[in-house]
């Protein structure tokens, strides 16, 4: 009987493996690094009342990018950030379970206007997200929208939310 019990332990184990990486919300990333997407060469500008506020940042466009988004991430310069993009407009929900630096979730319209500014606690499973539909997210470290003077209603301008706003918006 002892031959068979190895065998069997690691063949049920590969497949318990195999299920937990198919169902939905299981996270992509095995281990606890962080990913690091290439910077945009084009910086991301926020119209404010104050002026224009420039920001390197690196984009997150699918699927896998995004759900890793800023996990692991200690630290990054205060004129940095991330940039989530949707393919539509759509009701989306953040959390910081894996994030030990705190952040400032912006939530973007299609047309580039912020609807919603939220504050990301560190290592927190609560749930973060507007009351509308949003096709971008910009996390910044916590704090910057408010020195930088970014309110709702701000434009963000960068050529992938520009090729995403509908004709007439000022995209």
């Amino acid at each position: 009987m002892r031959k068979f019990l190895i065998p069997v332990v690691v063949v049920a184990a590969a497949i318990a493996g195999i299920f937990a990486y198919l169902q939905p919300g299981t996270p992509l990333l095995a281990s606890s690094q962080a990913q690091t997407l290439p910077v945009d060469p084009t910086p991301l500008i926020a119209e404010t009342a104050k002026g224009d506020r420039s920001f390197t940042i690196e984009i997150a466009d699918d699927g896998r990018e995004r759900e890793a988004g800023l996990m692991y991430r200690e630290d990054m310069p205060d004129d940095r950030g991330m940039l989530f993009v949707f393919d539509r407009p759509q009701i989306v929900g953040f959390w910081m379970k894996n994030t030990p630096m705190p952040l400032d979730l912006l939530f973007v319209g299609q047309d580039g206007r912020v609807r919603a500014i939220k504050r990301g606690e560190p290592f927190s499973e609560a749930g973060i997200s507007p009351s509308e539909p949003v096709r971008f997210v910009l996390e910044l470290k916590a704090g910057t929208a408010q020195r930088e003077g970014i309110t709702n209603g701000d434009r963000l301008r960068h050529p992938a939310i520009n090729e995403a706003s509908p004709p007439g918006s000022g995209g």
